[in-house]
């Protein structure tokens, strides 16, 4: 990614922020990121993207070739391209710490700036998000599926474009990839580094044996050798035992060291190879597999009882390809009147799942005592939630499903954090092998049942009875606006 992302906006931010500026309408606003729906029919998702995001966020500014260039499109005005040369944030953020498990509705981030500022920040928050809470929450699923096998990231070669490969990666890792094939982002964000050879290495020798035998010789710790360029049970396998045995007869210390399958029928000759790998003495000689491997394929092969031990998952993963996109959307929560208070702002639509949840707001996690989620609470800001208290949760569509808590048998935890306040960035963001750890605590805290990869069981997101009594009271003030024939105005 380049330091600078300014532009890496949509149009339409820049001309509604010229139309504000015109207008001297520049109110302190709050916009919610959320998304609707959970990737790949999923039970949850694993929210992504926070670092870069805050990389952006620190270095907003229209350098001189930027205004440059929106001057010679003859569309802004040179008093608002003055404004964008003095442009900085100056607001506030908040958001959940990367690797944590989310749900659909309930903010991933929310901005608390002037309106301008807040318009223009939407397309870049809306693309570093979706892009890499889809990627993870993917290898989420496929890491699930190898039960707790290695699962390594090869997809960069099939991604779409750099960034995609690289932030692509670091996403993986976050939801359970051991590491990346991926130099680039191994050296950026120190993660592992891992693969093997290809191919072509081996017919670049004369025969498999020898190329098996350099290879070997130069990676002892790490020799795990490609078995399906010919033949992989009648030369690849035989091959492979070959030199591990001359390798065991030469004293020379192995760490890491098995076969990979790329091609062909995965669970029958990964059982073959296995009772080779044995009768010659290798029983912890690893067994690796690829080939367009997914979470679905992956779960396949275990239930066939495959015998593979790690799992090499490239272009399925990294583009996400069931579902290539997440969804996420940024909406207008409320706006800042003179008196300092947030009047709440709800977008109506003809489908009950677009619309909005008004105002300023923050998401409360419901846990039983054993740290499982029982349910997400969207709640004002200035609202508590006690755990020395009784409360009722309920649904905010099917409001008669309803979750009695009881003192003594729940506990309560914000999950919104500060980012930027004033303009500031107040928040470190850890390493992605810590993010990795964090996510793993996190997926533990969800039941068998919700990360289960078909027909999950949805964890529910309830409003508070103040923010559900706001919102109907807005679309109550609609209805009747409509029914009297007054003028409707926003809301």
């Amino acid at each position: 990614m380049v330091d600078n992302l300014t532009l890496l906006t949509d149009f339409y931010e820049l001309t509604m922020m010229q139309g504000y500026f015109k207008n001297k309408k520049d109110p302190t606003v709050v916009f919610d990121m959320f998304y609707r729906h959970n990737p790949s029919d999923n039970g949850f998702a694993v929210a992504a993207g926070l670092e870069q995001v805050i990389e952006v966020i620190k270095n907003l500014n229209f350098n001189y070739e930027d205004v440059e260039y929106l001057r010679s499109l003859k569309i802004f005005d040179e008093d608002f391209l003055d404004y964008l040369s003095g442009f900085h944030f100056t607001g506030d953020i908040y958001a959940v710490p990367e690797g944590t498990v989310v749900f659909p509705m309930e903010p991933l981030v929310k901005v608390v700036a002037p309106i301008m500022q807040a318009q223009l920040i939407e397309t870049v928050i809306l693309n570093l998000i979706n892009h890499q809470s889809l990627i993870a929450t993917k290898a989420t699923r496929v890491c699930y599926a190898a039960e707790g096998d290695f699962v390594m990231e090869f997809g960069l070669r099939r991604a779409q474009g750099p960034d995609a490969g690289t932030l692509g990666a670091r996403a993986a890792v976050i939801g359970g990839c051991a590491g990346t094939s991926n130099v680039i982002c191994a050296k950026k964000f120190g993660v592992p580094a891992l693969g093997t050879h290809a191919h072509s290495w081996i017919m670049s020798f004369p025969d498999e044996y020898t190329a098996f035998k350099e290879y070997a010789s130069l990676y002892p710790d790490n020799a795990i050798l490609l078995v399906d360029t010919y033949d992989t049970l009648r030369s690849g396998v035989p091959n492979a035992i070959r030199v591990f045995k001359e390798m065991k007869e030469r004293g020379i210390s192995t760490g890491r060291y098995g076969i990979r399958i790329d091609s062909g029928d995965l669970a029958y000759i990964s059982k073959q190879a296995r009772k080779m790998l044995d009768a010659a003495g290798f029983s912890d000689a690893s067994i690796v597999a690829s080939s367009d491997l997914d979470e679905n394929l992956i779960s396949s092969l275990k239930l066939q009882k495959a015998s593979i031990d790690s799992w090499g998952v490239g272009t399925k993963l990294i583009t996400s390809a069931d579902c290539p996109a997440f969804g996420g959307v940024y909406k207008l929560a409320a706006i800042q009147s003179e008196d300092g208070n947030f009047e709440p702002k709800i977008k109506l639509s003809e489908n009950t799942w677009k619309i909005t949840n008004p105002g300023n707001k923050t998401v409360f996690r419901i846990y039983d005592m054993e740290g499982k989620i029982k349910g997400d609470l969207i709640a004002f800001s200035d609202e508590t939630i006690s755990e020395d208290e009784e409360y009722m949760m309920f649904d905010p569509i099917e409001t008669w499903k309803k979750t009695h808590l009881i003192p003594g048998e729940f506990k309560v935890r914000e999950l919104l954090v500060p980012i930027f306040l004033k303009g500031q960035c107040v928040y470190t963001s850890p390493s992605v092998m810590e993010i990795r750890d964090y996510c793993a605590k996190e997926l533990d805290t969800l039941w068998d049942e919700t990360r289960r990869l078909v027909n999950p069981h949805e964890v529910h997101v309830d409003l508070t009875q103040r923010l559900w009594d706001a919102k109907k009271k807005l679309l109550d003030d609609y209805n009747n606006a409509l029914r009297t024939d007054k003028k409707v105005t926003e809301l």
